[in-house]
Parts: structure tokens; C-alpha cells; sequence
């Protein structure tokens, strides 16, 4: 599937109207410029929602969710990132385009026929286990119901070397298709012409089709019926299937839950299937992989609470642990993380069966909370008693803190570990912070890149009010089409800077003249997921004074220089004291004349 390029993306956001999408879901009334309503997303009865048209963007101040079209889609119809983009798509009457990937055949083709064929073995495998006694009497065994099997449309792939080839691939274009699709495999020698080249990919095994959350089949897992390896078989990574991505169960749990309030997150497909049977009609499973931070994406769009369940023994502690590590980035107010450790030789599947639906969300409602499982987890590694063991519980939590987001969560954790330590927060916070102890190598200190992570937020966010950094973000945010008048002058004076933000100034300057956007909105869509999104979207949430496009890209230009020319002037000091100690290179000789006939210049011009 080829990616969607940036300027549809740009398109749809400027050609959408916020206030028709939102006002279609929510009630909202007019409030000066803008629109206002109770908040969809947390319960309040004084209006603190607000839809700015001029900006295409929502913003909640009560719960602090914010978006542009694309985001609202996602949050609240709780759709993935491409399925938004069809949605407003389709409501705009526009085809979507796709870039087309150097070399790859499958993205000279559309997808729409890969998800037909997609679509079209699934019923055959279906049909396959409808013939197969053997196959039945196997799911017979694990518990299955017949409604199961066809809700989550689960099948057999025969025991032969091409059925699907024979089915689906008589010519060339549709073997080539069915490779796309990772169903069929190339022989590492033999004939090379013909069917004879490929053979199934799936033999003699159950059938479970990995479903998008639209319910189209993107690949299938394959389970062995008697004993072999491997005991999991899983799609290949194709145009439409990635596991590191997707969830199984997705499509099948919100059609069972149009509102939902958690998930529960197992490691196996035939565990989905039996809690689904069971009533616990909420469980999702990651594809054989270890859960990703798309995965946690994914899970927060559809929830504000996960519990992981995994097996009691070394294996799913393992994965539960690199889970966390996984999660510790995802964990802010609003969200709550679990961990849910099965009693020894269980998993879902046969706990579910044992104790029945109610006993397993009891312990769902036990699980450990994320913060309590970390101080269990480093506790274990650690002699408490002792200083030397506290100490060393301390350094081994300091890594994995320093991967937790500013705000409340992180400071309510702090506390936690804190009282483990035996130290006041602000105390080890600030040991943290000083960098005292090894770091882990390869590894920047975590106490600097928090020192780092605040200076940014503050700069970013306005806290310092006359930053000349934030300045410029805000008109660029403002007024993304001034950043065409910038000279490539003015942009080259920033390299030398050192100031807190312009790493993000730098980068929006350059992205804004590459591809020229029109309206705040298109800019912070253009920055979700990418570093500085968060103070992008806080700082366009600020209500700014600025007359109009003009005013603002002088004003830009105007920070632009005087930021250029604070550069040149530390660098000059820099060069002085060192002139002072010894004598400059001759390089270094010709920039201080450089840099002292700049700044004569910017004295002789007022600056």
C-alpha cells in the first residue's frame, strides 16, 4: 500500500470544515469566533470544549484533548490514522492517491483488489474446515462454539502444496497477487516459469484471518492442528498487513463495544477468541511480536485503560517487562496501564474455561497498576534493607523514569519511587538531575535530557513570554504561508543558535518553505507523532494578538535576525577569550573580523 502524501493530507485539512464534522457529532453553539459544547470525551456539565473555524483545530480545557479534523475522526470515532483520511476523503467526493514505491509491483496496483483476494481465501479457508472433520473435531476440543468460529471467521488451510495456487493463481498477474499477499511462496530452486515456481505458504492448519478494525482481512495467523513448528505461523510483512501495527480481535471488539472503557491485551489468537466467547468481548492480541508504541497509539485511541495479561511463568514476565518499557513513554494522566499475572500453567484460553467470565474479570480488577508493578519488578533486583540496595533500586529506576512524559503522572511516580528510596522527591530528583551514578553507555543522562525536555517546554509553551524562539513559532503556527518571505539569509543566521526550541524553529522554518501550508491545522498535522507536537498544539491553543499576515511575517523576520545576531555575538565572545589565551587560527581570525563588521552593522541599523 503506498503511502499517502503529504500534500492530499494538506488538502483534505484545508478543504474540510471542522465545525460541519464536529457539529454532526456534537452539539455546538456559537461563541464569538468560535464554537463551543460540553466535552465529548469526559464527562462535565459547563462547557469547555471549543472549535476554532479560523484555525481548524479543537481544543478541551477541561480535559486538555485537542486536534484538527483528523484527530476528532480518531479520538472519537475511534478510527486508525488511513481510515480517518477515507473518511473525510468520501465525504469531499476526493480518490485518494497513493506515492508509488520504486520497485515494488504491488504498489503499481491498487490495494482494493489485494483486499477482494484477501477476502475471497478467507471464505475458502471457511469453506475448507466445513469439509474437514479433523479440523472441527480440534476446535470442538478447545471449546469452541460454532458462532465463535464464524463470528471471528476462523477456517482451515487443506494439507496440500496449492490449493490456493490452484484456486486464485491461474496466471501470472495472479500469482504475482497472490505473493503480494503473502499466500503463496517462491521456490529457492526448481522450475521458473509457471504455477510450478510457488507453493501455499499455509498447509494444514487453522485459520485465523487478521481483520482491520473496518473488518477487511489484512493477513492470517495459522495454527498447526498436531504437533510440529513452528506452532504459530503468521503473514509475511505485505502492502496491507504489518504486525507491528496491528491488533487482533480489533474489528470483532468494537462491533461487540461500540463504547468502550478498557481493553485486555493477550499474547494469543485462540486467547481472543475464547474470552470473546466467554463475555470478556473486550481482548485484543499483539501478532506474535512484542507490543510496539504503535500498538500503545493504537490502544489509547480506542481507550483510556489497558491491562496486559500474561502467562505466570519466566516467558510472559519477560514480555510483560519489555511491555512496560514499552509503555512507560504512553503512561500520562488520563490513561491507566495494568499487568495481569496468570496462575502457573494457564493462559486466558484455559483460565476463562476454568473460572468462567466473572472470576477473570475479578482478577482483571486486581491487575498491578504500572507503577506498582515497576517497584515490584526493580524491588526483586534490589536488597531494600540496606542503603546499598536502595541505592541501586534508584539507579536502575532512573533510565526507565526518564522515559516517562513531563506532568502529573511523572510526578506522582517520582513520589513512588521516592518513598522507596527513602528520600523526598525533590531530593532524588534533584541527585537525578545532577547526574550523579553510571549512566547506562551509548546512553545520554536522563537528568539532562528532562533538564533539556523543560527547558524546550518552557520556551515552547510561553512561559517566558518574550522569547524571541517562541516568537517566531507562534507567527509561523499563525500564519504558515509567511515562512515564503524568510531570505535564505535570515534562515542560515539561525544555524549558530543555540537558544532553547530552535532545534524546532529550524525545523517548521524549513518544512513550511519546502511545502507551504496555509492554515495552523494543516502544520499540526503535519508534526503528530514527530517531536515538539505537544508544544505546537499548546502554543496554537493560546489566544495571540496578531493583526494579520503581513504584520506577522515582519515580525518573524525581525526575531529571525535578532536571534542571528545573539548567536554572532556569543561567538564573538567565545573567539575574544580565547584570543586572550592564545593566538586564533587563521579561519577563526577571518570570522572574528567577519562577525565584528555584523554587528557594526546591526548597531549602525538600530538593532
Amino acid at each position: 500500500m503506498g503511502r499517502i502524501p503529504q500534500n492530499f493530507i494538506d488538502e483534505l485539512i484545508a478543504r474540510a470544515d471542522i465545525v460541519e464534522i464536529i457539529g454532526a457529532r456534537v452539539p455546538l453553539k456559537k461563541a464569538g469566533r468560535e464554537y463551543k459544547a460540553c466535552c465529548p470525551f469526559h464527562d462535565e456539565k459547563t462547557p469547555s470544549f471549543s472549535v476554532s473555524p479560523d484555525k481548524q483545530f479543537y481544543h478541551c480545557f477541561g480535559c486538555g484533548k485537542h486536534g484538527t479534523v483528523l484527530g476528532f475522526l480518531m479520538d472519537y470515532d475511534h478510527m486508525a490514522f488511513p481510515e480517518a483520511v477515507e473518511e473525510l476523503a468520501t465525504r469531499l467526493g476526493l480518490e485518494i492517491p497513493r506515492e508509488i514505491t520504486a520497485g515494488s509491483g504491488a504498489a503499481r496496483r491498487s490495494d482494493e483488489p489485494l483486499y477482494e483476494l484477501m477476502a475471497r481465501v478467507a471464505a475458502c479457508y471457511a469453506q475448507c474446515l466445513a469439509r474437514e472433520a479433523r479440523a472441527r473435531d480440534y476446535l470442538a476440543e478447545r471449546g469452541l462454539a460454532a458462532e465463535t468460529i464464524e463470528r471471528f471467521a476462523i477456517g482451515y488451510a487443506p494439507n496440500s502444496w496449492n490449493e490456493v495456487l490452484r484456486r486464485f493463481g491461474a496466471s501470472d498477474a495472479d500469482r504475482q497477487r497472490l505473493a503480494d499477499a503473502g499466500l503463496i511462496v517462491e521456490r529457492e530452486r526448481g522450475p521458473t516459469q509457471g504455477s510450478e515456481r510457488h507453493y501455499d505458504r499455509f498447509r494444514d492448519r487453522i485459520m485465523f484471518p487478521i481483520r482491520d478494525a473496518r473488518g477487511r482481512v489484512l493477513g492470517f495467523g495459522g495454527r498447526i492442528i498436531d504437533a510440529g513448528e513452528p506452532k504459530y505461523l503468521n503473514s509475511p510483512e505485505t502492502v496491507l498487513f504489518h504486525k507491528g501495527r496491528e491488533l487482533y480481535g480489533i474489528y470483532e471488539t468494537r462491533r461487540s463495544r461500540p463504547s468502550l472503557t478498557r481493553v485486555v491485551v493477550v499474547e494469543g489468537y485462540m486467547d481472543v477468541v475464547r474470552l470473546h466467547q466467554a463475555g470478556v468481548d473486550y481482548a485484543l492480541a499483539t501478532l506474535g511480536t512484542a507490543t510496539t508504541p504503535e500498538h500503545f497509539r493504537r490502544i489509547f485511541r480506542l481507550v483510556p485503560a489497558v491491562v496486559f495479561a500474561f502467562d505466570g511463568d519466566r516467558a510472559g514476565r519477560a514480555a510483560a517487562w519489555r511491555a512496560l518499557q514499552q509503555a512507560l513513554p504512553e503512561a500520562r494522566e488520563g490513561r491507566e496501564i495494568r499487568f495481569l499475572f496468570l496462575p502457573e500453567g494457564h493462559d486466558p484460553d484455559t483460565l476463562v474455561g476454568a473460572e468462567g467470565r466473572e472470576a477473570f474479570e475479578q482478577r482483571l480488577q486486581g491487575a498491578l497498576p504500572l507503577s506498582e508493578y515497576l517497584v515490584r519488578e526493580l524491588s526483586e533486583q534490589s536488597e531494600l534493607a540496606h542503603a546499598d540496595g536502595r541505592a541501586r533500586f534508584a539507579e536502575s529506576a532512573r533510565p526507565l523514569f526518564a522515559k516517562v512524559p513531563e506532568g502529573v503522572y511523572r510526578e506522582l511516580l517520582l513520589e513512588r519511587l521516592a518513598e522507596v528510596v527513602g528520600l523526598a522527591p525533590a531530593r532524588l530528583d534533584e541527585l537525578w538531575a545532577s547526574g550523579r551514578g553510571p549512566t547506562p553507555a551509548g546512553q545520554a543522562a536522563p537528568a539532562a535530557r528532562t533538564a533539556a525536555a523543560r527547558a524546550a517546554s518552557h520556551s515552547a509553551t510561553g512561559a517566558g513570554r518574550g522569547s524571541l524562539v517562541r516568537q517566531a513559532i507562534v507567527r509561523l503556527l499563525r500564519y504558515p504561508a509567511i515562512a515564503g518571505e524568510v531570505s535564505p539569509e535570515e534562515r542560515a543566521g539561525l544555524e549558530a543558535s543555540e537558544e532553547a526550541g530552535m532545534g524546532l524553529l529550524r525545523e517548521l522554518l524549513d518544512n513550511l518553505r519546502e511545502q507551504p501550508a496555509q492554515i495552523p491545522a494543516q502544520v499540526i498535522e503535519r508534526w503528530t507523532g514527530r517531536e515538539g507536537a505537544e508544544w505546537l498544539q499548546k502554543l496554537l491553543e493560546r489566544e495571540e494578538v496578531i493583526t494579520d499576515a503581513a504584520v506577522a511575517a515582519g515580525e518573524l523576520r525581525g526575531a529571525l535576525v535578532k536571534l542571528a545576531d545573539q548567536a554572532a555575538g556569543r561567538r564573538l565572545e567565545a573567539l575574544e577569550a580565547k584570543s586572550r589565551t592564545g593566538s586564533l587560527a587563521p579561519q577563526e581570525l577571518e570570522e572574528f573580523h567577519r562577525l565584528i563588521m555584523r554587528l557594526r552593522h546591526r548597531d549602525a541599523r538600530g538593532g
